[in-house]
């Protein structure tokens, strides 16, 4: 699977992210970008609970930013399959956390959250071998 690396790298910049992407190869890259909205998506939940609805839009607007992002960056051509059931997933998560901001639902932010983590698992379970270094 091909993630356009320049792009990504560019989203995770604007969504706060450190100095070590400059070097991030593009397999590493997602992974930040999954971590990062994973994180996020935590602190949105915590905001709901603590009545900061301010707070709580901000970090799903920095959350959906990410998800959108892994999703233009997709590759349909190399992915195959399994760039279209990626593309299903993130567009179901970016309706989700839409329906979730609007309705303060911990719950619904935690379902993505745990669909992000599936597949940031499955990106940490590909052998160092496997992983291209290439953009």
């Amino acid at each position: 699977m091909s993630y356009s690396h320049q792009s990504a790298m560019n989203a995770y910049r604007t969504t706060g992210a450190s100095a070590q992407v400059a070097a991030a190869s593009p397999h590493r890259l997602v992974q930040l970008m999954l971590e990062s909205a994973i994180d996020r998506l935590a602190a949105a939940r915590g905001h709901i609970e603590r009545g900061r609805i301010a707070e709580k839009g901000e970090a799903l607007s920095r959350a959906l930013a990410v998800i959108d992002e892994l999703n233009a960056s997709l590759d349909m051509e190399k992915g195959g399959t399994l760039a279209v059931n990626l593309r299903r997933l993130y567009e179901y998560s970016i309706h989700r956390l839409t329906e979730a901001n609007i309705r303060n639902d911990a719950a619904m932010i935690g379902e993505v959250q745990g669909l992000l983590r599936e597949v940031k698992a499955g990106w940490d379970a590909v052998p160092e071998s496997t992983r291209s270094n290439r953009p």
